[in-house]
């Protein structure tokens, strides 16, 4: 048996981009949902109430805000109708469409949730030197709006993040 030499890995001529945009998506996409646990809430429970309560929205609408699939977004509608916090009704516009209504106690919970959800952006943002944090944003935001603002066309499918709307 011979043993193997051990190679060098190419050298980065840049930083790992992907890495660190992943990796702390994933951080705080776990923070999150640690923080919206507390009121008994998922992030996807959270998307659903605080877009239902935007505007009269279809379960279909919802679940493309929140890049949901079907299955997904039947399940999540369950759990927020259980808890009563939003039900299934016909569409004021349209007879043949069902919306997602909040309750008025959904309501509430969506207004904590946004509260929660704010805390947990700001402690991020806190986290940077006071005069980093527009500079980033600034940064982040120009990159959603420009170059990576299309995912580009793959023979593999890429799970993608929940779309902004605003």
């Amino acid at each position: 048996m011979t043993a193997m030499t051990p190679r060098r890995s190419p050298e980065r001529a840049s930083p790992d981009l992907s890495f660190l945009l992943d990796h702390t998506g994933h951080v705080l996409r776990s923070q999150m949902t640690a923080a919206l646990a507390e009121i008994g809430l998922t992030p996807r429970m959270h998307c659903v109430l605080v877009h239902a309560l935007e505007e009269e929205r279809t379960q279909i609408q919802l679940a493309e805000i929140g890049d949901m699939d079907k299955t997904t977004m039947v399940v999540t509608v369950d759990a927020l109708e259980k808890a009563g916090l939003a039900e299934r009704r016909p569409s004021s516009r349209d007879r043949r469409a069902r919306i997602i209504a909040v309750t008025e106690e959904g309501a509430r919970v969506a207004a904590r949730s946004q509260q929660i959800a704010d805390g947990v952006h700001e402690a991020a943002l806190g986290s940077l030197p006071a005069e980093e944090r527009e500079v980033f944003l600034r940064a982040l935001n120009t990159l959603v709006t420009g170059h990576l603002a299309t995912p580009a066309e793959s023979p593999q499918p890429v799970r993608r993040a929940r779309e902004r709307t605003k």
